[in-house]
């Protein structure tokens, strides 16, 4: 028989950007039943057929400035000239009432969870290779070129 734990786990996937966090997340919500997907918070403009609160919440920086200073965030860090950051009270919400969250973020964030909480189980995604995530990347159509190579530059950094 297994026991349920009383609370929840707090699982964190990382990795760098294009590797695929976001389809592996995807199959394992369709998979796994009381799981919480954190929306995080960020500072940088909606991407084409991105929604707010769905793909992430959306604010301004002074907005964002204000959750660190009344430390409403769980992490947070600058990446590309953008804050990104989740929300402590919504995590805690739901651990406390036994809720598994799961939480997509970069290495840095990753690592600032796990200070602060050890009990977080961290997940770390690795493209196939360099060449396909860089195919990835480009095939977005999202960014520029300067954006495209400081993600592969970073990449490098965390793998």
């Amino acid at each position: 028989m297994i026991k349920r734990r009383k609370n929840g786990q707090l699982i964190v996937i990382s990795g760098p950007s294009g590797v695929g966090k976001s389809t592996v997340i995807a199959e394992v919500m369709h998979r796994r039943d009381r799981l919480f997907f954190s929306v995080s918070y960020t500072t940088r403009a909606p991407r084409a057929g991105e929604q707010d609160g769905v793909n992430y919440h959306f604010v301004n920086e002074a907005e964002f400035e204000r959750m660190i200073r009344e430390n409403e965030l769980l992490e947070y860090t600058r990446y590309q000239e953008n804050y990104y950051g989740t929300s402590q009270k919504i995590i805690q919400e739901k651990l406390d009432a036994g809720v598994d969250v799961l939480l997509d973020i970069e290495v840095e964030g990753g690592g600032n969870v796990r200070r602060k909480n050890q009990g977080a189980a961290l997940i770390f995604v690795v493209p196939p290779s360099i060449e396909e995530l860089e195919r990835r990347l480009y095939g977005r159509r999202t960014e520029s070129d300067e954006v495209i190579q400081g993600r592969l530059r970073r990449a490098h950094e965390e793998m």
